[in-house]
Formats: C-alpha cells, sequence, structure tokens
C-alpha cells in the first residue's frame, strides 16, 4: 500500500495550480485521488484526465442547496480515501458541515497577503489600495472568508503595477511554489498549531529548513 498522502484538489478553472501539484508532490510526497469542480469543461479537468486522476463536476445548479452539493461532494472525496483537501482556484464557499468531514484538513491558496483583501477581487481590492507589495497565503480553510490560519505566505513588490493580469500573472509563480511546498509539509506531518495561539501555526524546524521556509 502507498505511503503517500491521499489528497482531492477543487478546481473551478484553468487548474495551474493543479498541475504544479501534478507536477511536484503528484506521486511523491501525496497522491491526487480525486480532482472535483463546480464547472463543466474547464481545462483543469483535462489536465487531471490527462494523468488518469479521477475527476466529478459538483455544480451548484445540479443541487437543490449548497449543503446538498457539500455533501455530495464530501462523499466523493471520502469515497476515495481523501486526507487533504485542497482548494487550487475553487470560486465556491464550504460550509461548516462540509468542513467538519476534513477536520484540519482544508488549505487554500489566496492571491493576497491575509489578513488584508479577503473574498473575491483580492488583486483589484490591493490595487484599489495603492499597496507596492503584493502576496500570496496558503492557509487552512475555516468557516470564516479566507480567516484560516497561515500556513506560508510570499511576497512581490510591485511598484508600478495597476492592472489586476498584471500583479496575478505576477503572483502566479509564488502560488505554484507555496501550494506544493505546503501539501509537502502536511504530507511529513511538520504543521502543528502552537498551543499558544491557535492561530500561529508552528513548521518542525527541520522541515522548515528543508522547505526553505
Amino acid at each position: 500500500m502507498s505511503e503517500r498522502l491521499p489528497i482531492a484538489v477543487l478546481v473551478s478553472g484553468t487548474g495551474t495550480n493543479l498541475q504544479a501539484l501534478l507536477d511536484t508532490v503528484h506521486g511523491r510526497d501525496a497522491q491526487i485521488v480525486a480532482v472535483a469542480s463546480s464547472l463543466a469543461g474547464v481545462p483543469a479537468l483535462a489536465r487531471a484526465e490527462q494523468r488518469g486522476v479521477p475527476t466529478a463536476v459538483f455544480a451548484r445548479s445540479a443541487y437543490p442547496d449548497r449543503g446538498a452539493r457539500d455533501q455530495a461532494l464530501a462523499d466523493w472525496l471520502a469515497e476515495r480515501g481523501t486526507q487533504l483537501v485542497v482548494l487550487a482556484g475553487y470560486m465556491e464557499l464550504l460550509g461548516a458541515p462540509f468542513l467538519d468531514r476534513f477536520p484540519g484538513a482544508v488549505i487554500n491558496v489566496h492571491p493576497s497577503l491575509l489578513p488584508s483583501f479577503t473574498g473575491m477581487r483580492a488583486v483589484e481590492q490591493a490595487l484599489e489600495y495603492g499597496v507596492k507589495v503584493f502576496g500570496v497565503t496558503v492557509h487552512y480553510v475555516d468557516a470564516g472568508v479566507d480567516s484560516g490560519a497561515v500556513i506560508l505566505q510570499g511576497a512581490v513588490e510591485l511598484l508600478g503595477a495597476r492592472e489586476p493580469g498584471e500583479v496575478l500573472a505576477a503572483l502566479r509563480p509564488l502560488e505554484h511554489e507555496l501550494l506544493p511546498r505546503a501539501v509537502s509539509l502536511f504530507a511529513a506531518g511538520a504543521l502543528s498549531v502552537d498551543p499558544e495561539n491557535p492561530r500561529r501555526i508552528a513548521i518542525r524546524a527541520e522541515d522548515a529548513r528543508t522547505a526553505g521556509v
């Protein structure tokens, strides 16, 4: 039996972060056992299918409410042995009952330095605010909006940025670096909650050095 951590990836679009996971941790530190999308026909599904990863679509319109969708999604992921759920450009909220099915095992990548600029349009918010440093956060998902404990962050200085596309292009390499690194740390059991501050995620020292944290 494989000792690799079985993970599921939730997507809604092109899937470049999924591709980063397929190219780095898949088959090494972890095994992607499922890819679920909120939308049919998106490129992310094709990326998974090309690697032989099972895929499914869970569109909100196919269920009476979000709770029913979340339950069906959680059931499908659990059937495949999922132990970590990774949100990689997933443009839907997940309710508390879903999170309770995977306690402390749902992470997300967000295009800002949280706690600044949560929710949708994070890059647009940052541009409107006039910031000069933009960033990426990988964090645990809780019942709030981008309010879970931070795992990893990275930043880039863009003094003259004006357009969201320009910022997103600069952030993409950071996303592709940080999300796989966070999955590897989780798979290694290197992440733990600081008992003195539940919002602080401690990284085991030897793993932090190896991961370049």
